[in-house]
């Protein structure tokens, strides 16, 4: 009987690999359209080999194909144990389960059971599906854990270990105690992203009512590029410049380096970014204007000034303007080296900067 199933399965092998592609690309989509933010997913088939030991193992249990439900098996690997939730409801909105072969390991409360928590469906195939539909009657596996809840499993599957009887009484404690930690992570890994989300949600209000209590850092950054005297000074340097603010730009790291920035030139809070830059305004506008056409193919080829040129220019002024700071590591820190060196940018810097002082009043001059 093993043997007729095990050749039955060999020959439909390509239809179930078809399953594979499409059960992954169908959950892949419906975790897109949800807006969920998902570390992994990915698709397996079982190896006629595998199906054999299953079968040898477990002898009279398997009468047809049907009733192995591991066959194919889709896994969703989620940042955050709370998501595993999510995901779960989202399957179960979305196909038909077997109820009767799915568990919610989640719901084992054993000290030692947190390696093999998270949620294991089976669903069935309908037509109702149109991703699917041309594997109707077949049916497939979804796992869903938490990245570290993966972690354990994949580590306590290499060590052999495929329940707790199989683990030798001298290592159990150790493992009890490791399942707490990575169970206390989760959770504080939870902790933190709901304290990042709740940071970004009242930042624009903070730093409205109180910008001097607002640390500098990638997110307050994000936010200030929107918004005056940043904006309004990007502006003024397109307009200077006769070119667009790029305010689409894509690059997701300029804020961080940003921040780097006004750090190293000793502007840590919002409050003191905003005084700043309105105090230097116009030495701002006119160091650019005199900067940037002597470096045009330094940034010509994004067609346009990037969002938040002011900070970079100010933070350029300040390294020039002071004897501790050096214009490279400016240069190094924000990336700017392409077709230009360091060295051959920063001789334009301080050439700008030493003409934009003998252009400005002396009240507007830096360190003035």
């Amino acid at each position: 009987m093993n043997d007729v199933l095990v050749k039955d399965y060999e020959t439909n092998l390509p239809q179930f690999e078809g399953l594979r592609d499409a059960a992954v690309a169908h959950t892949s989509r419906l975790l897109e359209q949800a807006g969920l933010n998902i570390h992994h997913v990915t698709g397996r088939v079982k190896k006629p080999m595998s199906l054999e030991d299953k079968l040898r193992r477990k002898p009279g249990r398997y009468r047809s194909l049907s009733d192995v439900t591991d066959l194919v098996a889709v896994r969703v690997i989620t940042y955050f144990e709370s998501d595993v939730g999510a995901v779960s409801r989202l399957i179960e909105a979305n196909h038909r389960v077997d109820w009767e072969n799915s568990i919610d390991k989640s719901k084992m409360h054993d000290p030692d059971r947190f390696g093999y928590m998270g949620v294991h469906y089976v669903v069935q195939v309908t037509p109702d599906t149109p991703e699917l539909a041309a594997f109707a009657g077949l049916g497939f596996e979804v796992q869903i854990r938490s990245i570290l809840q993966h972690a354990w499993a994949e580590i306590e599957h290499d060590l052999g270990y495929k329940n707790r009887e199989a683990i030798p009484r001298e290592v159990q404690r150790r493992f009890y105690r490791l399942a707490g930690l990575l169970e206390m992570a989760d959770e504080e890994f939870m902790a933190l992203h709901r304290l990042s989300r709740d940071y970004a949600a009242t930042l624009p209000e903070r730093v409205q009512e109180a910008p001097d209590s607002v640390f500098i850092d990638a997110q307050s950054m994000k936010h200030l590029l929107g918004i005056p005297p940043v904006r309004d000074l990007d502006d003024g340097v397109a307009a200077a410049l006769n070119v667009r603010l790029l305010t689409g730009w894509p690059d997701p790291e300029r804020p961080q380096r940003l921040a780097s920035l006004l750090h190293y030139v000793g502007v840590h809070s919002v409050g003191a970014l905003q005084k700043e830059l309105r105090r230097h305004h116009d030495e701002i506008l006119a160091f650019a204007a005199l900067l940037m056409p002597m470096l045009r193919e330094a940034w010509t080829p994004a067609g346009g000034a990037r969002p938040g040129t002011s900070v970079v220019h100010y933070g350029l002024l300040r390294a020039c303007a002071n004897p501790s700071l050096d214009p490279h590591e400016i240069v190094s820190m924000l990336d700017m080296r392409g077709v230009l060196g360091s060295d051959q940018l920063v001789r334009a810097v301080r050439g700008a900067y030493a003409e934009a002082q003998h252009s400005l009043p002396d009240g507007a001059r830096s360190g003035a």
